[in-house]
């Protein structure tokens, strides 16, 4: 007669013979894998099984810096990996200056220039403005007027006009109040940034003028001019401007439509000045 297995003190009988045949299955599922054909694939999922179903979870962290375009933080686009440069060869002969041997053992390799080539200096004066203009609770029903895009001549400020929406009377070259608290908004941040600004009026094509001594182009003016006033009076310094014109519709913003009311607008555009040493210049 076999003798039957005391189980230790203060545990059930059920949970001895419980835990043997928790060892023969896993013994069985085994000796499966053991005898099958391997599958890769297979083979990771069964493992991943008996991990989970004895609480072995694996935990990944991974980090990083993601770059993204406009973002005020980072000036240039992070350099990945180098570059061969076909002008160093191994037996090369002329001085390479900007490397640290010379020679037969000049570098061979060397970090190519970014092809973002200037930094984004205007990403954070942008988002400045923006939010200037959210904090005005009066212009949201203005703001499919107000543009800001960075162009290849610098920051380009837009205050359109829009269908049914103008900002300013027709005719007219004081703006509406709307109007005035939008370019007052601007100042400020303008204020900030060491560029030159230039204030351009312009006019949609098409339009009529009752006084035959004045028309698109003395209105283009005055609205610029108007609006230069406007800056000043809110903290922008008058040594900041690079020029104030009237171009009237000779540059119409939808160029493939020079009749659209959008083409009515002021333009303040911040130059985008170079800098006095060439950015490939190192000391």
């Amino acid at each position: 007669m076999a003798k039957k297995h005391k189980c230790p003190d203060g545990l059930p009988e059920w949970l001895l013979t419980f835990a043997d045949l928790m060892s023969i299955l896993v013994v069985f599922f085994v000796l499966l894998i053991s005898f099958s054909i391997q599958d890769t694939r297979k083979l990771q999922i069964v493992a991943g099984s008996v991990k989970e179903a004895f609480g072995i979870v694996q935990e990944q962290r991974r980090a990083g810096v993601v770059e993204r375009e406009g973002n005020p933080q980072r000036d240039y686009v992070k350099r990945l990996a180098l570059q061969e440069n076909e002008n160093n060869t191994e037996f090369a002969n002329e001085r390479n200056d900007q490397n640290q041997k010379q020679g037969p053992n000049a570098n061979t390799y060397e970090i190519e220039t970014n092809e973002v080539e200037r930094p984004d200096t205007f990403s954070l004066a942008a988002a400045t403005l923006r939010q200037a203009w959210r904090d005005l609770p009066d212009i949201t029903s203005v703001s499919d007027n107000l543009i800001v895009q960075e162009t290849e001549e610098g920051l380009n400020i837009v205050i359109a006009d829009q269908e049914g929406r103008a900002m300013f009377p027709e005719g007219s070259k004081y703006p509406y109040e709307t109007t005035r608290e939008v370019i007052a908004a601007i100042a400020p941040v303008l204020q900030q940034l060491p560029n030159q600004i230039r204030v351009s009026g312009h006019t949609a094509a098409g339009m009529t003028y009752p006084n035959p001594r004045y028309g698109k182009w003395e209105l283009s003016s005055d609205r610029a001019n108007v609006a230069r006033s406007i800056l000043e009076e809110f903290g922008l310094n008058t040594n900041r401007l690079h020029s104030v014109v009237g171009v009237a519709d000779a540059e119409p913003f939808f160029p493939n439509n020079p009749y659209l009311a959008a083409n009515q607008r002021v333009s303040i555009l911040v130059m985008r000045e170079e800098p006095p040493v060439p950015p490939e210049l190192s000391p």
